[in-house]
């Protein structure tokens, strides 16, 4: 009775993840719109998650839907199949969509979303993600080259052992997801402490995601014990850092927010008031420069 539960369980903790997820791409952009600025944030947050997730997409794509993927991931893991499913198709699509909006907002908010002038820094992405955005592309470049001069790149009966298969360019390209979700909230966290405040940025969205994470762990551990091999977390890593990667970075915000600069939104609003009405946008968007 219990094992005929668990695959439903799965799939409501799966729905329930990529539902948490996804709308956590919704209350930065909302912010944003109703603050008519982007200031007190960084687009390189956006910015680089438009490179993970698109890789995100393109890799679970083929672990779903590739024959000759799935049947090379079978011969190096026991017979198993990926863990991927259809509903984290959906959520890399989706959040691929909503990364671009949010970071149309940077590019174009003046002349596409109708924001306020802003000369802030945080409007240009730092040499830090462009170094690490021209990094992940050259390593795929790199690992696609090298599968495509392996004559064992086609094998799908693992006699190839470890040689270079087009799986390999698969884990490849996933791993630059694995990369941005280590690095892609850095910036953020800076900007929180040099403004001393997280005024601009939508804890909403940190809520959402730290939920998700905790659903995806749970979804992945029971579909790798209805297989009886836990391969199916070391044979797709990149989901299982994702959740845990993404809750570190969410209790570091939740203490940004809750404990190191709780009010100092309602502070900087009183100062604008008495210093005739500035817009908290633009007094954010002074101090981030």
């Amino acid at each position: 009775m219990t094992v005929e539960f668990l695959p439903f369980l799965s799939a409501v903790f799966g729905w329930s993840y990529f539902l948490c997820w996804s709308l956590s791409f919704y209350p930065q952009s909302i912010l944003n719109f109703r603050r008519r600025s982007t200031s007190g944030t960084t687009v390189d947050f956006p910015m680089i998650n438009c490179l993970g997730f698109f890789a995100y997409t393109v890799s679970n794509l083929a672990f779903f839907y590739s024959p000759l993927i799935r049947a090379q991931y079978a011969a190096r893991h026991k017979g198993l199949t990926p863990t991927v499913q259809f509903n984290d198709i959906t959520f890399a699509a989706h959040g691929l969509l909503l990364s671009l909006v949010t970071t149309s907002q940077y590019f174009f908010g003046r002349r596409l979303w109708g924001f306020t002038k802003s000369n802030s820094v945080g409007n240009r992405p730092s040499r830090f993600i462009l170094g690490i955005f021209s990094g992940c592309v050259a390593g795929v470049v790199l690992v696609i080259f090298v599968v495509l001069g392996s004559p064992e790149r086609d094998s799908t009966d693992g006699s190839g052992g470890r040689a270079w298969v087009w799986l390999d360019a698969v884990y490849a390209v996933s791993y630059v997801k694995l990369v941005v979700s280590l690095i892609k909230y850095t910036p953020q966290v800076m900007v929180n402490y040099r403004n001393r405040s997280t005024e601009g940025w939508s804890i909403d969205q940190i809520l959402l995601d730290f939920s998700g994470g905790m659903l995806s762990i749970a979804q992945q551990a029971i579909d790798s014990y209805l297989q009886g091999d836990w391969s199916g977390i070391t044979g797709n890593p990149v989901k299982f850092a994702l959740g845990n990667v993404s809750m570190i970075y969410d209790v570091i915000f939740f203490t940004q927010h809750y404990v190191l600069y709780r009010g100092a939104g309602e502070k900087s609003e009183e100062t604008d008031a008495l210093l005739g009405g500035r817009s908290v946008g633009d007094e954010e968007g002074r101090r981030v420069d």
